[in-house]
């Protein structure tokens, strides 16, 4: 059973995502909080054990936003996943939340039944980014293309440690296509700098999107991004 706790300020959101959840098998919500200040007293009065998994956090609070929280959350708990709330305004809001710990983001009107996919997808380890502002987030993030030099050592030196184990788990083959993909680089684009086949790099995406439970090449990119592969 996968605890949550709610941090959102507007008490209607607050009994929506309540309703949403209890819809899903296997999601327990342990608490709801109204700002971040809230949230950590909450959390430090629970023992280890008793920890959500995954907070559903929102960005715009009073007393104590939510980019502020979720760096309170990652350093003082770091095996507490957040999950970022958002609406398509949000989107510098988000890219600070990603930088500072928060493992994906999604809509505050989502189905149930994506809610509970990307509560389950975050408490694994994985990034999750809901449809509709994949886009949008894309031209956050810097698009320099890396020459293939760097890209190999990047994909050498990663620190699989530091990474979820389906990451981890990839061959640095796929790593150096995955930190391509993070660049933004197309098949073609792909084939050519690694001199390999468009067929092979086509390949290599569908295992690596397989291994790593994501839809698309784009949550393939963003999830680079947010693991800094790329």
């Amino acid at each position: 059973m996968l605890k949550i706790l709610i941090v959102e300020d507007q008490q209607l959101i607050r009994q929506g995502l309540i309703a949403l959840l209890s819809l899903e098998d296997g999601l327990t919500l342990i608490g709801e909080a109204e700002n971040g200040v809230a949230a950590l007293d909450f959390l430090e009065s629970l023992s280890p054990n008793e920890r959500p998994d995954v907070v559903l956090m929102d960005m715009r609070m009073p007393v104590m936003d939510g980019v502020a929280t979720t760096q309170a959350i990652s350093q003082s708990y770091p095996t507490v996943k957040v999950l970022v709330l958002t609406t398509f305004d949000d989107d510098e809001l988000i890219a600070k939340a990603m930088a500072v710990g928060a493992k994906g983001y999604l809509l505050k009107d989502t189905p149930s039944e994506e809610l509970a996919m990307a509560i389950r997808s975050v408490a694994k380890g994985y990034g999750h980014f809901g449809p509709g502002i994949v886009q949008k987030m894309m031209g956050v993030f810097p698009q320099t293309a890396p020459t293939t030099e760097s890209l190999s050592k990047q994909a050498s030196e990663v620190k699989t440690t530091e990474l979820p184990a389906e990451i981890a788990a990839l061959t640095p083959r796929e790593k150096e296509v995955l930190i391509h993909l993070g660049s933004g680089a197309s098949n073609r684009e792909i084939a050519k700098a690694l001199h390999i086949s468009e067929g092979t790099v086509k390949n290599h995406v569908t295992r690596i999107l397989s291994q790593l439970g994501l839809r698309d090449r784009t949550q393939a990119a963003l999830l680079a991004q947010s693991s800094q592969l790329s």
